[in-house]
């Protein structure tokens, strides 16, 4: 399953809620990816991964040389090259390695068309980050895009709280904690 994760205007709070995702989709035997296209800077590895996200980190190495790869707790970070043209194509090649777990994009408003158009990538599910008192309209012609294209769409109305997100960039975040509403269960695996 591949779900994306970005934000609608100026709303803040994406990257915390696609690390919340994958945790959400990923134990200790199934690591889930996060592919970072906002690229936000070079992911560190935390000091405590599993088996299953050092063997995903592994694999993408291997295959993406250019790329900066991660195993943080029950997940493994991608960030792509800077070249947006790059980054979807690593992205894109990256997908296929996950086997059969949940794979996170997050990616910036510029991208959201490129990456729905991307044959490579084909998104089951999308999370959107919107603040609908100012964003209402914007939200509501990005959920209607999504539905058209029968993309299974929920918009997360407020940030996670500060600790949560920390915890799911860290790939820490217990399985089965309520960080993100229950809804976004249809978007897992």
């Amino acid at each position: 399953m591949i779900a994306l994760v970005a934000r609608v205007g100026r709303a803040a709070g994406t990257r915390g809620a696609a690390a919340a995702l994958a945790c959400a989709g990923s134990d200790a035997e199934r690591a889930a990816l996060l592919i970072d296209l906002e690229g936000e800077g070079t992911p560190r590895p935390s000091l405590v991964a599993t088996a299953a996200a050092r063997a995903l980190e592994e694999r993408l190495a291997a295959h993406l040389p250019g790329a900066a790869v991660a195993a943080r707790g029950r997940i493994c970070l991608l960030t792509p090259s800077d070249d947006d043209d790059a980054r979807l194509e690593q992205a894109a090649a990256a997908l296929p390695l996950v086997r059969g777990s949940l794979a996170t994009v997050q990616l910036p408003p510029s991208l959201f068309q490129r990456v729905l158009a991307e044959p490579g990538i084909g998104p089951g599910g999308a999370l959107l980050r919107a603040d609908l008192p100012t964003d209402r309209a914007l939200t509501a012609l990005a959920v209607r895009e999504l539905i058209e294209r029968q993309i299974e769409t929920i918009v997360l109305k407020r940030p996670l709280p500060w600790l949560a997100g920390r915890a799911a960039l860290l790939g820490a975040l217990p399985h089965g904690a309520t960080a993100l509403p229950r809804r976004v269960g249809r978007l897992l695996p």
